[in-house]
C-alpha cells in the first residue's frame, strides 16, 4: 500500500506566554491528536520560570529567588525561560515519520547547529548531554559554554516539550541553578555573533530548517493556538 502524504507542517509563532498555560496545551494536544492530524513546532518566549524535568536533582536548584519553579514530564534536569530566548516545542508523530527518539533528538540538535551557522557561530554537541555547547566540547568542559537545553516527552509515539536557544537574554537567572547538572556556564547569540540577529530572524532560520528536516516541502505558519 502506497505511503500517505504528510499533512501540512504548522509552525506556530506565539509571542511571550506563561509556561503553564502552554506546558497544559501541549499535553491536551498531545492527548487528542490523531494520525491525520498535522504535526507543529511552535516557537515562543516565556516569562521567567525555571523547569524541572523528570531526572530532576533538587541541588541543581541553587537559589530561585522570586522565579518559580515548575515540575514537568520531560526528560533532563532544571533549565530557565526567559525573554529573549527562542523556546521551539516540537509536536510530531515520530511513528508516522518513520524516526524514533534518538533520531529526534539528533534531528533538533542538528537543527539548532545549522541555526547557528546562519549567524556564523559554531556549535557543537555531546554524546554524554543533549543540548548544544560552544567550545571544543571533545577535550574539557573549561572553555565550554552551553548554548541550547533539550528535553522530551513521548507519549502514543507523539513528541512534546522540545528546546530553548539564548538569543538575547538576561543570563543571571542561570547563576541560580546548575544547568543541567554540568557546572558550565550559558552563552547566547548575540554574545558571540559578529552581527546582530533579532529572535524574528533566528526564528525564520529555525522553521525553514526543521520543515526540511523533518521532510516538508513548505509549512504553514499561524500565530494563535486557537
Amino acid at each position: 500500500m502506497p505511503q500517505l502524504p504528510l499533512p501540512n507542517l504548522i509552525i506556530r509563532r506565539l509571542g511571550c506566554l506563561k509556561y503553564e498555560d502552554t506546558f497544559e496545551r501541549m499535553k491536551l494536544f498531545t492527548s487528542k491528536r490523531e494520525k491525520i492530524t498535522s504535526d507543529e513546532i511552535w516557537f515562543l518566549e516565556h516569562f521567567p520560570v525555571f523547569t524541572q524535568g523528570q531526572a530532576g536533582d533538587n541541588s541543581y536548584i541553587i537559589q530561585p529567588a522570586e522565579i518559580p519553579v515548575i515540575k514537568t514530564d520531560r526528560g533532563g534536569h532544571v533549565t530557565y525561560h526567559g525573554p529573549g530566548q527562542i523556546t521551539g516545542y516540537v509536536l510530531v508523530d515520530i511513528e508516522r515519520l518513520g524516526i524514533g527518539v534518538k533520531d529526534l533528538v539528533n534531528l533538533i540538535e542538528d537543527s539548532i547547529i545549522e541555526t547557528l551557522a546562519c549567524c556564523g557561530i559554531s556549535g557543537e554537541t555531546n554524546t554524554k548531554s543533549p543540548g548544544v555547547f560552544i567550545g571544543n566540547i571533545k577535550k574539557d568542559l573549561v572553555d565550554v559554554k552551553k548554548i541550547s537545553s533539550l528535553g522530551l516527552r513521548v507519549r502514543r509515539g507523539c513528541s512534546y516539550h522540545g528546546f530553548n536557544l539564548n538569543v538575547d537574554m538576561n543570563l543571571e537567572p542561570w547563576l541560580r541553578i546548575n544547568p543541567c547538572g554540568l557546572n558550565i556556564g550559558m552563552t547566547q547569540i548575540s554574545d558571540i555573533a559578529e552581527e546582530k540577529f533579532s529572535l524574528a530572524d533566528v526564528v525564520n532560520f529555525l522553521a525553514d530548517i526543521f520543515a526540511q528536516k523533518l521532510g516538508y516541502n513548505n509549512y504553514k505558519t499561524e500565530t494563535t493556538l486557537d
